[in-house]
This record gives structure tokens, C-alpha cells and sequence, in this order.
């Protein structure tokens, strides 16, 4: 049997406090993502990286096991990336074996499905040179080669180098990642030489078309997301 896990990934310092497990429709944030995972028909393994106790207990009540992330990789500087590849060694020492595919889930979203995740597994599936496949959506209005930045003196420059078109229209087409879940197969997992800033996706990554995810970050969040979780009728978490 193929192991697919999913890792749960969430750091317990963040500017909105405990945001991971404020409660969202009577139950933490982050059981609302476990929940999708649970309800995967592919997925045998679950597990939570972080340096927050009460957000490992938290992942502990609905069948999830801990791994305590380091300090050295749980800084507001740390790499999402290196939490991944420090859980997977972890993972398969307690599994004694290797994985085939890791559903790297962040704690802060509560807006996805069971059915999405098995959609990206069944995508990953069928295309055997994919490394990874990521909930992603388009977002034309925020094109690279509409982006500036300010210089020493305050004056905004391109980000981008080129003579761009003012229509949209005539841009070429952009995605960007949802910050849901990423699907990753664990041998591009493991490395650190894939697309930046994400290097454990690898090269080759597939797009899943959404409308857009939302990872919270202030109490508007929370209401945008218990009105997702209503409108699209999810059941509530199943605690053990």
C-alpha cells in the first residue's frame, strides 16, 4: 500500500494571535483543514508540524500525530519549506518506510474539501513527470508587470523589466497560489533545488484551478470563512 499523508503545518507566533486555533464555527481553525484531509480517499497518514503545543493537541483530537518543529525552523523568518522536509524525515522513521506523496496543509485555511485534495492527487496521479500540484487562481489585476516598487528616494520603478501592454487583456496569463494545500511527491519534496520561493515543490508543478482560498489573518477572515463552510453545507469536524 502507497503511503499519502497529509502534514498539517502551522507555527504558533503570528501577528494575529493563536490564529490557528481561534474557533470558527465552535471548533479551532485548523480541525476544519484536518477535516478535509479526513475525508480524502487516498490519504492513510496524518500528521502536525509545529513549535505550538496547544496547536499539536489541537490536531491530537481528531487523529493527528505531533511532530515538535524545532526552534532553529519555527522563526517568523523560517521556511515553510524546511518544516515540510524535517517532517517527512520524521514521518517516515515512524512509518519505517517511504512515502509517495505529501498533502502539505496550512492551519490557518478552513476553506477547502476532501474532493479538492483528491482532485489534485488524482492529478498528480496521471501525469507521472509532475513533481507537484497546487490550488491556484488567476489574479490579472496583480500581474507582475503592473508591480512596482520605491527606490532610495521614494519614487515608485518596475519591478519588472519590459514594455508592457496597459490592457490586461494582452498580458499573458498569471496564477498564484492559493496557500491551501500543496500536493508534492515526495522525492522532489525532499530536495531544496525546485521553483523559489517553494523549493520543495519542485519543477514541474501542475496548476488546480480555484476561485481562490482563504488563509486567515484577522477576525474578517474568520467570518468570510464560517460563511464559506455554511454555504457550501461542510460537515463539522469528528473529534476521537
Amino acid at each position: 500500500m502507497t503511503s499519502i499523508v497529509s502534514l498539517v503545518i502551522g507555527r504558533g507566533g503570528s501577528s494575529f494571535k493563536n490564529k490557528n486555533i481561534r474557533k470558527v464555527l465552535n471548533y479551532p481553525l485548523v480541525l476544519w483543514t484536518c477535516s478535509a484531509a479526513k475525508k480524502s480517499k487516498y490519504i492513510n497518514g496524518y500528521y502536525c508540524s509545529s513549535d505550538s503545543i496547544k496547536i499539536l493537541n489541537t490536531c491530537k483530537s481528531i487523529g493527528y500525530k505531533a511532530i515538535k518543529r524545532p526552534k532553529m525552523i519555527s522563526k517568523a523568518s523560517s521556511q515553510s519549506c524546511d518544516a515540510v522536509r524535517h517532517a517527512i524525515r520524521h514521518i517516515e522513521k515512524d512509518i519505517k518506510k517511504k512515502i509517495e506523496i505529501v498533502v502539505v496543509q496550512h492551519a490557518n485555511v478552513g476553506t477547502i474539501k476532501g474532493s479538492m485534495i483528491d482532485e489534485c492527487i488524482d492529478l498528480l496521479k496521471s501525469n507521472p513527470k509532475a513533481s507537484a500540484v497546487v490550488p491556484s487562481h488567476e489574479k490579472m489585476e496583480y500581474h507582475p508587470a503592473r508591480a512596482k516598487y520605491t527606490d532610495s528616494k521614494g519614487f515608485f520603478k518596475q519591478a519588472i523589466k519590459g514594455n508592457f501592454s496597459a490592457n490586461r487583456q494582452e498580458l499573458e496569463k498569471v496564477y498564484f497560489f492559493d496557500h491551501s494545500f500543496w500536493v508534492i511527491r515526495r522525492n522532489s519534496a525532499v530536495k531544496s533545488d525546485g521553483q523559489r520561493p517553494w523549493n520543495c515543490m519542485g519543477n514541474k508543478i501542475l496548476p488546480y484551478i480555484t476561485n481562490g482560498c482563504l488563509d486567515v489573518h484577522d477576525e474578517n477572515d474568520i467570518l468570510q470563512t464560517e460563511k464559506w463552510i455554511k454555504d457550501n453545507k461542510i460537515l463539522k469536524p469528528k473529534l476521537i
